[in-house]
């Protein structure tokens, strides 16, 4: 089968230093083909600029996949429960049956790809404060690079666990060349300490070129802070600290009056966009839309069509009635130029441009937009406070473009659960459920349209997640190279 994806990396290992920067004009301001060695790099501003830009394409590890759409961002769905995969896939099918195991290759793709980037902000941290330049913006780089390693970092964290926590460039002879795991608690640290940093960079409050703003680093510090008040820290003190800085971000953005403008071109980095990764036809294409049309059918003009991540129709159907989100060519399709499916696809990922084109799609992944922030505030501001006004008009601010009436009139509780089931319905397969599992032991039952326990209670395709599903196993190659990472529980 021909797949076309490009998988574009900018990484080196812990060691060699061996690097190609892409001229993806989103984020990257100048070509450079040369490899280099950090004996001869970071002499300009340019070059400083450069090798950040370069950190950025590692955030392509999400989208990359094969043949068989094992792509990251498709995997974190399935660990969710709420969507099928095309048969072809037995890693994915392996995930969506709670079977599969440490030899996953996705595991250790996502792994790997993450320390490489996180390697790469090391050295930038280590080596930018030398170089000659304007102080401004040698601050605002070194608070992209303190951003980005936060952002990989809290990636490993959620997934892994217990995680080797090094923030420094390794040589051969350093102790962290085989390193032990480190507690959850102190990785959380680190990452609060870098976006705390990078709050404090000068950087700009918005961004419209695929670069770090301080949006981006408060949603991340805010999710940070949400995460860590629930499992397994449980440090609710964080709950204040999640809404104070959401909050913050919220005046800057400003809801889309169209879904249509999440996934077009015409609107990247713009509106209700926070942090995009980013792509650049003939640059850098992303596979989203072959990965997420449905099998076999003539959808577009994509050489394929993998029908890799299907929502489930129960998820699709637990959508409150007359949601706007739920209708035909909103989140979701179930037809496209008289070619009727038999199931729901997700139009909230569909490239019309390259549908309509050449089939090569350069969409942005979203990581954050404003819609994550809001629902942020309202559910930690409610754990400190109750419902407040404030926390109402953020929820309902989402529900009011979705044509639903006004939440009101809920005790603490009942808010809760209803924020709970706005991200669900929201943030669709933008890879927040699975982390939503994980930090309230809760799972969205679209059957009964209820929360219950994780462990006990099943989803829609008959599967109860098992608790070893709170996270994913160190990768075996990893084991198998540094007998000092211990697997995690029930691998």
């Amino acid at each position: 089968m021909k797949f076309n994806i490009k998988k574009y990396g900018a990484g080196f290992t812990l060691l060699v230093l061996m690097f190609t920067v892409s001229s993806c004009k989103k984020y990257l301001d100048e070509k450079d083909n040369s490899n280099f060695v950090k004996t001869n790099y970071f002499k300009s501003a340019s070059q400083a600029r450069t090798f950040v830009n370069g950190i950025y394409v590692q955030l392509h590890l999400f989208q990359n996949g094969d043949a068989y759409g094992e792509a990251p961002f498709i995997t974190l769905e399935l660990f969710a429960g709420h969507a099928t995969s095309l048969g072809q896939s037995v890693n994915n099918n392996n995930v969506i049956h709670q079977r599969t195991d440490a030899v996953n290759p996705g595991f250790e793709d996502v792994w790997k790809n993450s320390y490489n980037a996180i390697a790469n902000a090391n050295l930038a941290l280590q080596r930018i404060p030398g170089v000659p330049m304007d102080d401004a913006a040698k601050k605002s780089l070194m608070g992209e690079a303190y951003f980005l390693r936060a952002f990989f970092y809290y990636h490993l964290v959620r997934l892994y666990g217990d995680v080797p926590l090094i923030t420094e460039p390794v040589t051969l002879d350093s102790p962290d060349l085989y390193p032990e795991r480190t507690a959850t608690a102190k990785v959380y640290d680190q990452i609060i300490s870098d976006l705390q940093a990078a709050e404090a960079s000068g950087l700009p409050e918005t961004d419209q070129t695929g670069h770090v703003s301080l949006g981006a680093v408060r949603t991340l510090l805010a999710s940070v802070y949400l995460t860590t008040a629930g499992y397994p820290l449980q440090k609710t003190a964080n709950y204040a600290l999640a809404a104070a800085e959401a909050q913050k971000v919220l005046p800057d953005y400003t809801l889309f009056t169209d879904y249509a403008f999440l996934h077009d071109n015409a609107h990247k980095n713009t509106g209700e966009l926070i942090f995009q990764g980013q792509y650049l036809a003939g640059v850098a294409d992303n596979a989203i839309t072959q990965l997420t049309v449905p099998f076999n059918l003539p959808v577009g003009a994509y050489g394929d069509h993998l029908g890799a991540m299907i929502p489930t129709n129960q998820f699709v159907a637990s959508y409150e009635a007359g949601d706007l989100r739920a209708q035909e060519k909103q989140f979701y399709f179930s037809s496209y130029n008289g070619v009727d499916f038999g199931e729901h696809c997700l139009y909230k990922f569909f490239h019309v441009e390259s549908a309509t084109g050449n089939g090569i799609c350069d969409e942005n992944w979203t990581f954050f937009r404003l819609p994550e922030a809001q629902l942020i505030y309202a559910e930690a501001s409610n754990e400190v406070n109750g419902p407040t006004d404030e926390a109402y008009a953020q929820v309902n601010a989402i529900r009011a473009r979705a044509k639903l009436a006004p939440l009101a009139g809920l005790n603490k509780d009942q808010f809760r659960e209803a924020i709970w089931k706005e991200r669900y319905h929201e943030l669709a397969y933008e890879d927040k459920a699975y982390f939503d599992i994980q930090r309230t032991h809760m799972i969205y039952d679209v059957v009964h349209n209820t929360f219950g326990d994780a462990t006990s209670t099943p989803n829609e395709q008959g599967v109860t997640m098992k608790a070893q599903y709170y996270l994913w196993p160190i990768p075996q190659r990893e084991i198998d190279t540094n007998n000092k990472l211990k697997q995690n529980a029930g691998w």
